[in-house]
């Protein structure tokens, strides 16, 4: 039997393990089932002769008793010495959000595809992993080297209770580890390089409380955040527009600087959905956004932080009265792997075998964690690959297509053939 045919095989076997991965409700925040999680990939890749290890990220943010930040490294050693393919996914999942037609954590079965919040982001790359890594070992068991999986926290807000602890304490060091895939929604046949770089900030512009009826007696916060949002609007947004980068970016909107801004609020806090009350007549003395800026290979992260800075300051000095507070929240630095990185070159002969053409390079819009095995465990050799598209990623009705799967899977075992059996 060839490996094809082996993971043509495992298709039910495939089906089941996403729909029991899915119908673990992992969110994030706050970082529910992450043991829960870790224990069903115990046992599953125990049963299966991987050495595993629970490693729990004590202190990063996030990390409680109540919902402490767990993770999986499991490791299965060939008969003989050579390098390491360590497939990552994270396992945790967004928010629910509105508009669900499918139970979001049912994982039912419908047209072909598997239909639950994280189906495609990312536990359907994560099954695809181990069912590829598991027909490997069984058509090839005196393979050489070692293939490792994980399955880590906290992806969805920033990955420092999981890829990024786990790089601190050299899971990902490159004497350790040779290449990694990391199976993120991106297509299955596309090879995603990198990501853009990101800044996130909060801005708070000050004012002075007063009776709502005397507003000229105090300071209205929410007016100079107008002032900032104008600011915005007719001078960053059209300068980010303007630049364009080099890089595969996808989609193509996202091949230009830009900046969301995530939330916004002014003067009394909201209450709970029991008042029935009627709010206090009061001049806001604060007003706070939350702004998620992308940037590109070609900026810098100065470049970033100043081109706000300097808005803020010109106001400072024109706008009567006006005060602010800058705080940055956190900080990504864009990452990118070479096209002749011997990862790329093998997964791009994977695709090519497997689908009949060859893939297409691609950037993400968004960061995930390459950026912390790039930056912090100094791995280079590193990929996004894996089935699913990335436009249903935190969507209602998020699904993953079975063929995708399986098609993944079968490319992802090719690679492993060429990576770790005897070129002799």
């Amino acid at each position: 039997m060839t490996l094809t045919n082996r993971i043509t095989d495992k298709r039910d076997d495939l089906i089941q393990l996403t729909q029991d991965l899915i119908r673990i409700p992992t969110l994030n925040p706050p970082g529910e089932n992450y043991r829960e999680i870790c224990d069903f990939l115990d046992k599953r890749l125990s049963k299966h002769g991987f050495q595993t290890q629970l490693i729990r990220a004590f202190g990063t943010p996030g990390d409680s008793e109540k919902y402490p930040r767990w993770n999986i490294v499991a490791r299965r050693d060939g008969a003989q010495t050579g390098e390491c393919v360590h497939f990552n996914s994270h396992t945790d999942v967004v928010e629910v959000g509105q508009g669900w037609t499918f139970d979001p954590f049912g994982g039912d079965i419908s047209d072909g595809k598997i239909y639950g919040r994280g189906a495609c982001d990312m536990k359907g790359g994560l099954a695809a992993s181990i069912i590829a890594a598991e027909a490997f070992i069984e058509e090839h068991p005196n393979f050489q080297g070692a293939i490792e999986i994980s399955g880590t926290a906290d992806e969805e807000s920033g990955g420092y209770g999981g890829v990024a602890y786990l790089a601190e304490q050299g899971f990902f060091d490159p004497n350790k580890v040779q290449h990694v895939i990391i199976p993120e929604p991106l297509q299955k046949d596309r090879i995603c390089l990198g990501h853009r770089g990101g800044w996130w900030a909060e801005i708070e512009t000050k004012g002075e409380i007063a009776h709502g009826s005397m507003p000229f007696l105090g300071d209205c916060a929410v007016r100079h955040m107008g002032a900032v949002l104008s600011e915005f609007e007719t001078k960053l947004f059209p300068a980010m527009a303007a630049r364009f980068t080099d890089m595969p970016v996808v989609p193509e909107g996202a091949r230009q600087s830009t900046m969301n801004i995530n939330s916004i609020h002014g003067g009394q806090k909201e209450q709970t959905d029991d008042f029935t009350g009627l709010p206090a007549h009061c001049v806001p003395d604060s007003c706070r956004i939350v702004i998620d800026r992308r940037y590109l290979v070609e900026e810098t992260l100065d470049q970033v932080r100043d081109e706000v800075k300097a808005l803020l300051e010109g106001l400072r000095e024109t706008r009567p009265d006006f005060e602010y507070e800058l705080t940055e929240l956190n900080s990504v630095i864009p990452s990118m792997t070479d096209k002749t990185a011997p990862v790329v070159e093998t997964v791009a002969k994977a695709i090519e075998e497997v689908m009949g053409k060859p893939p297409t390079y691609v950037a993400s819009p968004g960061s995930y964690d390459q950026k912390h095995i790039d930056r912090i465990g100094k791995l280079k050799n590193c990929i996004a690959y894996g089935p699913g598209l990335l436009e249903l990623a935190h969507k209602p009705d998020e699904y993953i297509g079975i063929d995708d799967m399986i098609d993944s899977a079968k490319v992802m075992g090719a690679a492993l053939e060429t990576l770790l059996l005897s070129k002799s």
